[in-house]
This record gives structure tokens, C-alpha cells and sequence, in this order.
């Protein structure tokens, strides 16, 4: 085995020891670039080892790129968009469309369930932040499907994958860093964004589908409520008026990137404002509300830069340890064909989903497989959008799973952490479906980026 490889492998196994620590990943990313940068230093000059690395190829190039991310245009939408669903959150959005379609989907077996996956798209659709969707969904649903008999699995399990819809349906945060990291005019934030949105609603339609299905094969976990008032032309109007300000949004920030109108970091402005107006609208805008969205998205930003800045000082060195060469080799050489390939690719983030989150995920895998695989051939928002629903996954699986948590916070006391593992397996399954579909019909990511511009 050469040099090369050791060190990268080494790298690797640094990183998760590290990680196994409890210390926060920013730290233990820029921690391990540090220490395999002495080891690649001393390799070369004091044993003579046969290394092309030096400390100004290596770590002395990081405050380079950090400048770049500070000045990335790109990234400039990223506070925006956790500031536009932070304030979504505080607007009463939510609580307006749950009260109205369950009215609508109410007398429906697996109705509640419905409902839930219905409001879970459109906020999806306005916010890229999983917490928040997650959190926003389990305080509204569990308690009134636990009041109407649902099986607890079900209940949870619903509200917890469909929360995870936002980081998936644009405008979805994971789209802007990986657009960043991919800095290609093939996979720009407009084309993914474009590219995500037609699997994104087939996986939203998909979860609808089992959440009327599974009720008829087994009325007991979803029952019909009692008492429910019929479907009249006066809940459709309310249901209406409770979306319209949700579509509004929608089309501002959606329609403007996508009839060229403007930028996503145009558009991540215009959804803060239209965001900050919803919330004016309902009554719900104070001082004491902006000051708790500002803090919270300084916090969330704070976060991922944090993580951007660790990431890329671990890229750097990894590189200038040949990681690119190794990994590129290590992939090209596997005896399954490009198609292979791709799906291993894929598999091995599927894996890592189990225990790391999706920030380092796609701010260290993604850049190091993506010109394999356009090297191969394939379309790069097609693979894009590919890992992006592979990611979804993670959010979902334990140990890491953070979605799993989040619903954990805000559950009744009756839920417990099995009836969340037992709920979410049926979403994982469909979500793998999902996933298949797309890389069966890639059209089905790369037709909408292909017309945007004829």
C-alpha cells in the first residue's frame, strides 16, 4: 500500500476517533487537518519521506479559502433562508393550515396523517430547516392524533419524515453548500434547486400515498374520528385562505429563481422579507420575536460556518496528502461499471448518514466523488440531487439521527423512543425507493434544469 494512501486512510481514522470524543466537529475537523499536517511535514523533512506536501501547499492555503467562503455571494443566502423559516415559525403559518385542512382531511381515515405530509411540503417549500419543520409538526400533530387513537409509530412517524421534507424541496440549505462546494457552472444553487424540486414532490406524494394506504389495510392504527363536519365549499374557502400567504411566499421566492428573475441570493432576501410581512400580517411581529429569530439564526450560521471553516482546512490537507488521487483511483477501479460506481458512492453516504451529519458529509465526501463521477460521464445535478435524498436519510436513522431527537423533545410522554425507531422504518424504506426511482429515470431531476434556459 502507498504512502499516500496510509496517510488518507490514517486521516480518516483520526477523524472518527476524534469524533467518538464529544468534542464539537468544527473543532475536531480543524484538530485533525493540524495534526496531519505536522505528520505530513515531518514525513517529508525529517524521514525523506516520497511525498509531494509541504505546509504552504497544505495548511497555508486555508485562510485563502476562508476569505472565499466569507466573500462567496452564494453563501450569502444561507442566513437568509434560516432567518425566512426561523420567522415562518413565529408567524402562525402553521397553526392556520393545521386548524383549516383538518377540517378538509379530518374525516378521512389516516386524514391527520395526510394533513401533516400536505403542511410538512409546503413549509418544506419555504424553509430548508429541519429542526424547526420537525419540532413545528410534532407540537401540532401528535397531540391531536394521539386524542383520535392513531398508533403511536404512525403518529410519530409521519410528523418526524415529513419534517425532514425542507432539507430536500428548495429553498433547502443543503442545496446552497453543496452548490458551493461543487463551484461549477453545471450544478449552480438555481439548477439543483430546479433539479430537487420535481423528487421532491414525488417523495411528498409517496408519503401521502402510504399514509392513505396503510389505513386501509389496517383501520385500527389510523381510525376515523368522530364528530367530524362534512366537506363544505366553507372549509375549502378557509383551507384557501390559509394557504394563499404560504403560496405567495412560495411563488416569490421559487417562481422569481426560476423565471430568471433573480438570483437565489436575490430570492433568499425576498423570502426574509416575505417571511418578516406574514408574520406583520398575523399580528405576531415584536421586537421580542425579531431579537429571538435574529439570535437564533446568528446560532444556526454560526454553526454550519463553524463546520465550513474545520471542513475546509481538513479538504486542504487531505488533498496535499493525495486524497483526491486516492480516492479517484479507489472508486475508478472498482470492477462494477460507472453505474457501479454511482452506487457505491452513494451506499457509502447512506452508511456514513448513521453517524456523522449531513454538513460534514457534503462539505468533505461530496467535492472528492463529484468529479469522479462527472469524470464517468453522468449528469451532475442528477448525482447532485442523488446524494442530497441519500442524505435524507440520515436524518432519519439512528445513532445520528437528528430529526429523531428533535421529535423526541416534543412528543407526548406515552411516545417512547422504540415507537419513533418503529415509525420512521416505513419512511426510510420509501425514501429508498424514492431514491431509486430517480436514479432509474433521471429525467425526473434533469428535466426542469434543462428547460430553465431555452
Amino acid at each position: 500500500m502507498e504512502l499516500e494512501t496510509l496517510f488518507v486512510i490514517g486521516m480518516f481514522v483520526t477523524f472518527g476517533a476524534l469524533l467518538m470524543t464529544g468534542f464539537p466537529v468544527a473543532w475536531v475537523l480543524g484538530g485533525t487537518a493540524v495534526i496531519w499536517t505536522v505528520v505530513g511535514v515531518l514525513a517529508v523533512e525529517n524521514f525523506g519521506a516520497n511525498l509531494w506536501f509541504d505546509y504552504p501547499s497544505s495548511m497555508g492555503l486555508v485562510p485563502e479559502r476562508i476569505w472565499g467562503i466569507v466573500a462567496s455571494e452564494t453563501l450569502v443566502a444561507l442566513p437568509m433562508f434560516i432567518f425566512m423559516g426561523i420567522m415562518l415559525d413565529q408567524s402562525g403559518v402553521a397553526e392556520r393550515l393545521m386548524n383549516s385542512m383538518v377540517k378538509l382531511f379530518g374525516p378521512v381515515r389516516g386524514g391527520f396523517a395526510v394533513t401533516v405530509i400536505v403542511i410538512g411540503v409546503l413549509l418544506a417549500a419555504t424553509t430548508g430547516i429541519i429542526g424547526a419543520s420537525v419540532v413545528l409538526l410534532g407540537m401540532l400533530s401528535l397531540p391531536v392524533m394521539m386524542e383520535n387513537k392513531y398508533d403511536k409509530g404512525f403518529a410519530v412517524g409521519t410528523a418526524c419524515a415529513t419534517g425532514t421534507l425542507g432539507i430536500l424541496i428548495p429553498p433547502s440549505i443543503m442545496l446552497v453548500l453543496m452548490a458551493d462546494r461543487l463551484a461549477v457552472p453545471e450544478a449552480s444553487v438555481g439548477d439543483l434547486f430546479m433539479g430537487a424540486f420535481l423528487p421532491g414532490l414525488l417523495l411528498g406524494a409517496m408519503y401521502v400515498a402510504y399514509a392513505m394506504l396503510r389505513p386501509l389495510f389496517q383501520p385500527n392504527i389510523a381510525p376515523v374520528p368522530e364528530g367530524t363536519e362534512k366537506i363544505s365549499w366553507g372549509v375549502v374557502w378557509e383551507v384557501a385562505k390559509a394557504v394563499l400567504p404560504t403560496a405567495a411566499l412560495i411563488l416569490g421566492v421559487l417562481g422569481s429563481i426560476f423565471a430568471g428573475i433573480a438570483t437565489p441570493t436575490e430570492a433568499s432576501g425576498v423570502g426574509a422579507l416575505g417571511a418578516l410581512l406574514l408574520a406583520l400580517m398575523a399580528g405576531r411581529l415584536n421586537l421580542k420575536v425579531l431579537n429571538a429569530s435574529m439570535q437564533q439564526t446568528t446560532r444556526t450560521a454560526a454553526f454550519i460556518f463553524a463546520i465550513f471553516l474545520g471542513a475546509t482546512a481538513f479538504s486542504v490537507v487531505l488533498r496535499g496528502l493525495g486524497g483526491d488521487a486516492v480516492i479517484e483511483e479507489a472508486l475508478l477501479g472498482l470492477p462494477f461499471g460507472p453505474y457501479g460506481v454511482v452506487l457505491t458512492i452513494l451506499l457509502g453516504v447512506f452508511l456514513l448518514g448513521f453517524f456523522l451529519d449531513w454538513v460534514e458529509i457534503t462539505l468533505i465526501i461530496l467535492p472528492l466523488v463529484a468529479p469522479v463521477v462527472q469524470q464517468l460521464g453522468f449528469d451532475l445535478v442528477w448525482f447532485t440531487i442523488l446524494f442530497a435524498m441519500c442524505l435524507q436519510t440520515s436524518f432519519l436513522t439512528p445513532p445520528v439521527g437528528f430529526a429523531l431527537f428533535y421529535i423526541k423533545g416534543v412528543a407526548p410522554p406515552e411516545i417512547k423512543v422504540t415507537d419513533i425507531y418503529r415509525g420512521v422504518v416505513p419512511f426510510i424504506i420509501i425514501q429508498l425507493v424514492a431514491l431509486a426511482i430517480v436514479f432509474l429515470v433521471p429525467e425526473i431531476a434533469t428535466w426542469l434544469p434543462s428547460i430553465a434556459y431555452d
